[in-house]
């Protein structure tokens, strides 16, 4: 009975399934013969998931004006800045990832404990031991113990990354400070695989640079997305049937 109950729990829960997975393949077979569709240009903002960002800021500061001076204090020149400074405003981020994480861990423990107790001579007493103890219970050796534990482990991680190109995004918001929040999509399609590159962040403007670019690693809260869709990625990826038994099965 327990058996047959398991299977009907997941036979509702493949049929549960069965409509998502039948949509998703109604898709698919639509593109048969055909390149994969390319996104539509949206305004981010305007996403299902899209929120504001908030974060910690300092209390705003007067501006200062000189009626004598030229130079207008915040101002990086005289004539005007070509670096993204308002919401729609476009930068380049150079996305340059390259990690490397090598993590060797090993630990080796082990202990050994002797315990030994006896009265050979007890004020005569030891005589007596045997009213209260076994027969062959001996005066010198009433007790003796001994425990042994060893413990040893290891562990080694090794962890290569290494992601290099170029994707322009666009200011949608400017945070009370001046900070600017950034995102960049971007997609590529060779033969039937699109590449989608996706970089969205905090910025601060003085670390974008004269020719309106910034490295990704000065990118605050950066979430840096690579990855594609299309056959090869179908070829990868296990069916859905399979991935919701990876999930339901318990062993």
């Amino acid at each position: 009975m327990i058996r047959q109950s398991r299977l009907s729990r997941l036979l509702l829960v493949a049929l549960a399934a069965a409509p998502l997975g039948a949509c998703g393949a109604a898709d698919r077979l639509a593109q048969v013969g055909k390149a994969p569709a390319l996104s539509a240009i949206e305004d981010p903002t305007a996403q299902p998931g899209y929120r504001p960002v908030r974060l910690p800021m300092p209390d705003p500061e007067p501006v200062a004006y000189s009626s004598n001076s030229l130079w207008r204090k915040g101002s990086r020149a005289f004539f005007k800045d070509q670096r993204a400074a308002r919401i729609g405003d476009i930068m380049t981020v150079r996305v340059r990832v390259t990690d490397r994480a090598q993590l060797d861990n090993q630990t080796q423990r082990s202990r050994k404990n002797d315990e030994h107790f006896g009265t050979e001579n007890l004020f005569g007493f030891e005589t007596q031991y045997g009213k209260l103890l076994p027969d062959d219970a001996r005066a010198e050796a009433l007790l003796n113990a001994e425990s042994k534990s060893n413990s040893h482990g290891a562990g080694s991680v090794r962890r290569s990354e290494q992601l290099a190109t170029n994707v322009a995004a666009v200011v949608t918001q400017v945070l009370p400070n001046g900070n600017l929040v950034i995102e960049g999509k971007q997609e590529i399609r060779v033969n039937f695989e699109v590449r989608e590159l996706i970089v969205a962040g905090v910025v601060r403007p003085e670390d974008i640079e004269a020719d309106n670019t910034i490295d990704s690693t000065k990118i605050a809260q950066a979430r840096i997305a690579y990855g594609g869709r299309g056959q090869i990625t179908d070829v990868q990826q296990p069916r859905y049937g399979q991935q919701v038994m990876d999930i339901v099965l318990p062993f």
